[in-house]
């Protein structure tokens, strides 16, 4: 009988740490950012040095949004595009931005 038992036990150990190993299947679940974005691109690279400034807020330098590197992400909706370099204005727009659309600006 307590071989039977100690058998018994045994068995259910090992079925515990077998089931224990196998992998369950996974869902992965992610978000896409739809926010629209907005990045630059100038024939000379020296423009790129330029300043931003989206609706009165100084966003850093162009070049840190350079079309293909990286991107500057804005809520939906009207804004007002500034970008100078050495006091003159290289860009002065007034922009729509929507959902999922990303523009890139080219600095002259």
């Amino acid at each position: 009988m307590k071989s039977i038992l100690k058998y018994a036990a045994g068995l259910m150990l090992s079925l515990i740490f077998v089931a224990g190993c196998t992998q369950w299947p996974t869902e992965k679940q992610s978000i896409s950012d739809l926010r629209p974005g907005i990045s630059f691109k100038a024939q000379n690279t020296a423009l790129l040095d330029g300043r931003v400034v989206l609706d009165g807020l100084d966003m850093g330098q162009a070049k840190d949004y350079q079309d293909g590197v990286a991107m500057m992400r804005v809520l939906p909706g009207p804004h007002m595009l500034n970008v100078t370099f050495n006091g003159q204005k290289l860009l002065d727009e007034k922009i729509f931005t929507s959902d999922g659309v990303n523009q890139t600006f080219l600095l002259q």
